[in-house]
């Protein structure tokens, strides 16, 4: 066994044809494993020492491993600089997305405060910025809407009998609803990462990533018209709520409040204006204009002394108390009610926080640790809850401007804290008098980024249709069955289309590639031929229980046998064959009567001697009837005789050639074969099963007893050890079905076939194998 390089480029390769068997002796299986035992991997896994401790002290408080080691001189004022940017963009989004989650602004700023801070200190991502955003926010007001209803704090005036809303009581109790379903999300993601679940998160695709987001951004968008408008529509819940919204905010159109719509479309122009050249002179600008602060601080002027509420009728922010809250422990009670909403909520920020911060952690070379994001993230809104936050996850907007304006720790995300703890404690009163319409033209704007992901759509359609059917059906489930429907069904569509691709695989047919030992799909490689009397059938995908019957079938259509109806034929051909014998055997026996009466006795009743000769020999003929084979073939897979060849021959590329010199003549000798297209092997590529189970097992032990029944030989290949380990401990391997028809490659079971079949010609014996002797 060798390997002799002729030229670059080009290598030939003589070895043994191996099957399992040989390839345990060649290449010494090991007869232990190398894992530790059980016992000792127990032992280990509680043996406490320094080391040890001190990984896992640090693992699960990354902030001691990166700040002693801190540079004031190298990371300072990028952090500093990045900080304050960061600071001023959640000012204005802490407000905004507190809309969306239908609570009071002044509780955005609270959970732009207390979550960032835990999360400087547990997590591992050095970039993003963790705090309020828009999906998450309008995931939270789905909950607070559906749980507290404005019809549910309105009541009769006693006076004039006009119904009154009473606001304070409302928005208090559904600050307690959002406050109960962060902590609740925040114990689940907390779990999840203790019991190190940060791989379910892969159960959603980045395409339904995508596709939920886009339409969460649809829901935000329908639920801040009303301020857009200065309108008052219905509220709905429920599948297509979102659609009785749209035709109910339609309805209330000519009630349109001219001021608020004046207000919000001078905002949106200024706003787009400014984040357009801000991205047009990126490179130029030092910083970023912060165009949404400026415009809080310039609207909120306006609407101080030019009176847009009281005159206009332009609604406000309202009282922002000074100072913080207290914490407080979550209405528990509520945890039954918005398990499944708070479940959602975990998971769908993690998704978002983690596919974030992957990307930064790729892009600047350093690891970013799924479990512990998982407690990272947990603990932010567990401890953020207690202090009357909403969840929270990264904003891609706040993270690129952190990035770009020189962030590289996360002591940028401490900076931004301090700037808006200095707002809510000093600066929070000033906003009172700020229109809310110039919230909503804040979302709207930053929006923008999840709605060029319809962009995804011509993309997709390119690249993977699959992908891009999940991303609709995604989308149009968000928007119809709103955001705890729509993402339990994407995830169900999404699972279902990997059970279709593993039902429906691509089953091809191989030929070998000419002078080589290539073997490819016929249908694809016009060069890849067919070996005579050899079909080699693979599917592109493991084979168990959900496809074990479609590779049975496939098998029987691509190889053109009929296995059903070749077995019901050789049982009637059976069966009429002992009819005959039986008939034959009858008509002997009575011959040897007959000739017994007239001819075999002597008037004293003895029997002539030759006459006892003549028995002996009819009753010799009898024994051979009765000993002839039943099908009248001869299975010649079994025959060895005459081929010339000892097992022990060789492979190489001059066996390659003699397959091409056979394939190209179609030259066949003596086999015995049952099917109609000359078919005397059959191979399974199983290169591609990653596992199999009982039913693969099952079907592949029916496969071997089938085509044995019709004299053809079937051979497995390519098998990895796991399929090779799982079939030993099944009882699949046994004197039928040894592991000797089991061969390493495709192109030693063929070798093999050829060499049992004797159908490799004399002149081909000298150029593909070489005789042991």
């Amino acid at each position: 066994m060798g390997v002799e390089e002729q030229r670059a480029g080009k290598f030939y390769v003589e070895r043994d044809v191996l099957d399992e068997l040989c390839l345990d002796q060649v290449a010494r299986r090991r007869t232990h494993s190398t894992r530790p035992p059980l016992k000792e991997r127990v032992k280990d896994s509680i043996r406490c020492s320094v080391p040890k401790l001190k990984r896992s002290v640090l693992s699960t408080l990354p902030v001691l491993s990166w700040l002693p080691h801190y540079s004031v001189r190298d990371n300072g004022l990028g952090d500093l600089i990045s900080g304050i940017s960061v600071g001023i963009m959640h000012l204005p989004q802490g407000m905004a997305y507190a809309l969306l989650a239908s609570v009071p602004p002044v509780f955005g700023l609270y959970t732009s405060f207390y979550p960032v801070l835990v999360y400087c200190i547990l997590g591992t991502s050095r970039h993003i910025s963790i705090g309020t955003f828009a999906v998450i926010s309008i995931m939270i007001g789905s909950v607070t809407e559906k749980l507290a209803p404005d019809s549910d704090f309105t009541f009769l005036n006693g006076t004039n009998g006009t119904a009154v809303l009473d606001v304070a009581a409302r928005d208090a109790y559904r600050v307690q609803i959002a406050a109960s379903t962060t902590v609740l999300s925040g114990l689940f993601q907390v779990l999840l990462g203790i019991v190190r679940f940060g791989f379910v998160v892969t159960y959603l695709s980045e395409p339904l990533v995508r596709g939920y987001t886009t339409g969460a951004a649809t829901h935000v968008v329908v639920s801040q018209l009303k301020y857009i408008f200065g309108i008052h529509p219905a509220r709905f819940s429920g599948p297509l709520s979102q659609v009785y919204i749209l035709i109910d905010i339609c309805r209330h159109l000519p009630e349109t409040n001219i001021g608020a719509l004046v207000v919000s479309l001078v905002a949106l122009v200024v706003l787009i204006v400014v984040k357009e050249l801000n991205s047009c002179y990126e490179k130029k600008l030092p910083l970023p204009i912060p165009i949404e602060l400026i415009v809080i601080i310039a609207a909120t002027l306006i609407s101080y002394y030019c009176n847009l509420n009281s005159q206009y009728d332009v609604a406000v922010v309202g009282e922002i108390p000074r100072g913080l809250k207290s914490p407080s422990l979550p209405d528990v009670s509520l945890w039954g009610t918005v398990v499944g909403d708070a479940f959602a909520v975990a998971i769908v920020g993690y998704a978002i926080n983690i596919s974030l911060g992957k990307t930064f952690g790729l892009k600047h070379g350093y690891k970013v640790d799924s479990n512990q994001e998982l407690v990272a993230l947990g603990l932010s809104n567990t401890v953020g809850g207690f202090f009357q936050c909403y969840s929270v996850t990264s904003s891609m907007s706040r993270s690129l401007i952190q990035e770009s304006t020189g962030g590289k720790t996360q002591v940028a995300g401490v900076v931004s804290s301090v700037i808006v703890l200095i707002t809510v404690l000093q600066l929070g009163t000033l906003f009172e008098e700020l229109p809310k319409a110039v919230l909503s033209c804040i979302v709207f704007v930053n929006l923008k980024g999840i709605f060029k992901q319809y962009l995804d759509i011509p993309a997709l359609w390119k690249s993977n249709k699959v992908d891009l059917l999940v991303w609709l059906v995604t989308l149009a489930c968000t928007i119809l069955l709103n955001l705890d429907l729509g993402l339990a069904a994407s995830i169900a569509f999404s699972l279902l289309t990997v059970i279709f691709r593993t039902q429906l695989p691509r089953y091809s047919i191989l030929g070998q590639v000419p002078g080589t030992e290539l073997y490819l799909d016929t249908d694809t490689y016009e060069e890849a031929k067919e070996i005579p009397g050899i079909t080699i059938f693979r599917s592109s995908t493991t084979v168990y229980y959900t496809n074990a019957e479609l590779y049975l079938d496939a098998l029987q259509e691509k190889t053109g046998i009929d296995i059903g109806k070749l077995l019901t034929q050789n049982k009637k051909r059976d069966a009429k064959q002992k009819r005959k014998e039986k008939k034959e055997e009858k008509k002997a026996e009575k011959e040897a009567k007959k000739q017994k009466g007239v001819n075999g006795h002597l008037h004293n009743g003895t029997v002539h001697p030759e006459d006892k000769v003549d028995v002996e020999k009819g009753n010799r003929t009898d024994v051979a009837l009765t000993d002839r084979p039943t099908n009248g073939q001869v299975n010649w897979a079994y025959e060895q005789q005459g081929t010339g060849l000892d097992p022990g021959y060789e492979t190489g590329s001059r066996g390659d050639d003699a397959i091409t010199q056979m394939s190209n003549t179609g030259g066949e000798g003596e086999r015995g074969r049952s099917s109609d297209n000359d078919t005397h092997t059959i191979i399974l590529d199983l290169s591609t099963a990653s596992f199999v189970d009982t039913v693969t097992v099952m079907t592949l032990n029916n496969i071997f007893r089938d085509y044995r029944e019709i004299d053809i030989d079937i051979y497995l290949a390519g098998c990895q050890v796991c399929v090779v380990e799982q079939l030993s401990r099944a009882g699949f391997f046994s004197e039928s079905i040894p592991k000797s028809r089991l061969f390493t490659t495709v192109h030693d079971a063929v070798l093999h076939s050829l060499r049992l079949q004797g159908t490799i010609y004399e002149c081909a014996l000298d150029m593909a194998c070489t005789t042991k002797m």
